[in-house]
């Protein structure tokens, strides 16, 4: 009995020094750059490294709910440029107002991460097949719509530019302030709330956990692994937006790579690749220790 508990709490402490490894591990490689690079300790290189994570943070924290279902996704970043692409044309090209062009974005965002659930849960493809598939799709879909040309929303200050205000505030004296990070963490937070405090996130943790396991105690392992696939969809476009908010041009490569950040970051934080495990927290700390080091 006693070499049960004892058990119990080592594999309990394996388990909390596991969960505070990735704060570590970013406190330490902010601190080395803090002391040997130049002006890195300083409130503008914050601002820079808040404004490069935006849009990695959002597909992360998207990647986090699918390959907590065992899956991964190897399309989140062609999908947020091929959105943004897409928005921006319609806006540039096709005459749309602002607003309806931002929709669009999480519109097509959306729709090619329901093809990837439907590929995966339905037509039992392996994720990575599938989501390289829909990977070259949407960058196909990109570059057709834009005539393989890029895509370039209103510059700050210029009309229909309200949308960069709500990921980067300039005030007096050419100050900015990154508000894109409370609309990142806010976003977190609503992710968090998702899968520790509801059943949609309980039966994502059973399917990676288990899939037949899950399946045999009555949880519908198809409807699950497709809704985090089209989360994973939609964050890409939140993603998407904010990219477009920052950078204001948007070209159809320009997404490539941007998938292994997201789940660098993911795996980093603690997310576990055989599934069944992560953190939206922990997910956050590797998308800001990838961000530094870039």
């Amino acid at each position: 009995m006693k070499s049960l508990k004892h058990g119990e709490l080592t594999e309990k402490k394996g388990v909390n020094m596991q969960k505070l490894l990735a704060p570590l591990a970013l406190v330490i490689v902010y601190g080395f750059f803090a002391i040997f690079g130049r002006n890195f300790f300083s409130y503008t290189t914050l601002v820079n490294i808040l404004d490069s994570s935006y849009y990695i943070g959002f597909i992360a924290i998207g990647v986090t709910f699918v390959i907590i279902t065992g899956g991964i996704d190897l399309s989140c970043g062609t999908i947020m440029m091929a959105a943004a692409i897409i928005g921006g044309t319609a806006y540039k090209t096709w005459g749309w107002p602002m607003w309806l062009s931002l929709l669009l974005i999480l519109v097509v965002s959306t729709l090619f991460g329901t093809l990837n659930g439907l590929l995966v849960s339905r037509l039992h493809l392996p994720p990575f097949i599938a989501t390289m598939g829909t990977m070259m799709m949407s960058l196909g879909t990109g570059s057709i719509v834009s005539n393989v040309r890029s895509a370039t929303f209103p510059a700050r200050g210029a009309a229909d530019s309200w949308f960069k205000t709500i990921f980067k505030y300039i005030g007096k004296d050419n100050v900015s302030f990154p508000t894109g990070a409370l609309v990142l963490f806010g976003t977190a937070f609503i992710a968090y709330i998702i899968l520790t405090k509801t059943k949609m996130g309980r039966y994502i943790f059973a399917v990676g956990s288990n899939k037949e396991a899950a399946r045999l105690s009555g949880v519908d392992v198809a409807k699950w692994e497709l809704m985090a696939y089209i989360v994973s969809g939609f964050l890409a476009g939140v993603g998407g937006i904010a990219f477009a908010a920052v950078y204001t041009t948007v070209m159809p490569a320009q997404g490539q790579g941007f998938e292994l950040y997201a789940i660098a970051g993911t795996v980093i934080g603690g997310t576990s690749l055989s599934g069944g495990s992560g953190s939206i927290f922990g997910t956050m700390i590797g998308v800001y220790i990838m961000s530094v080091l870039r």
